[in-house]
């Protein structure tokens, strides 16, 4: 319960982005791609991982770009996918 005139702060929807072409890299820079307390069995090769796809399921980010390289036709499925990149404003752009 909150206080009156206080808010509570909502984070927005984790949005996957792009799914990288077989033998690129993830981007995966947001934190909430790290579970700070727990480590969990990663579902590809069952090792102790923080990661986290954007699904929640626990990952390592090289098991997750080995999957969608052995795997690509599953892969446009969404599995596994970058962040959402924000779009980049010019410095010299004083309009």
């Amino acid at each position: 319960m909150t206080r009156p005139g206080r808010t509570t702060k909502e984070k927005p929807p984790f949005e996957p982005g792009l799914i990288p072409a077989p033998g690129e890299l993830l981007v995966w820079r947001d934190s909430q791609h790290y579970d700070r307390w727990q480590d969990r069995p990663c579902v590809l090769c069952d090792k102790p991982t923080p990661m986290r796809s954007h699904s929640g399921e626990p990952v390592h980010k090289a098991c997750a770009e080995d999957w969608i390289a052995a795997n690509p036709a599953e892969a446009r499925l969404g599995r596994f996918a970058s962040d959402v990149q924000a779009k980049r404003q010019r410095d010299d752009d004083h309009a």
